[in-house]
């Protein structure tokens, strides 16, 4: 059975005892930030966060909005990008260049995703009448 001991103090250290269980001292710190708890390691460095402990950045909650909408109208959920705006509370103006969102670019997608695109790229350049061509995507975007 393990059992699990946070101690203040210490340095790493393996004991075997004798009846074949052994016991291993790690020294590592657990910090609450933002309300979540992290281990920080002797170092000091805070052990790596995983992908989805990470916060999505505005441009990728725009291009999720996006999707979603655009699949409540698909699936007949809403019959318009203004009865979207109603139900959410916002204009539908903002709606629909989130919707155009989901026109870019596969690898403009990713790019965002992964927070790759360049800082000066806004969603301002990305949501207002993106062009039909993947390729004049591109080249706005010129990220590539």
């Amino acid at each position: 059975m393990s059992d699990i001991r946070i101690q203040k103090t210490g340095a790493s250290d393996v004991i075997a005892s004798s009846d074949g269980t052994l016991t291993l001292t790690i020294p590592i710190q657990i910090k609450r930030r933002s309300g979540r708890k992290l281990v920080t390691l002797p170092n000091g460095g805070i052990a790596k966060a995983r992908p989805w402990d990470t916060a999505a950045t505005p441009l990728q909650l725009a291009l999720a909005r996006g999707h979603r909408w655009l699949a409540m109208l698909e699936s007949g959920e809403t019959k318009s990008l203004r009865e979207i705006a109603t139900l959410e509370g916002i204009d539908s103006s903002y709606v629909s260049r989130m919707v155009n969102l989901t026109t870019l670019a596969p690898d403009i997608v990713a790019a965002i995703l992964d927070d790759a695109l360049p800082n000066h790229i806004t969603l301002f350049d990305l949501a207002i009448d993106p062009p039909v061509l993947w390729e004049e995507q591109r080249e706005r975007v010129k990220y590539a």
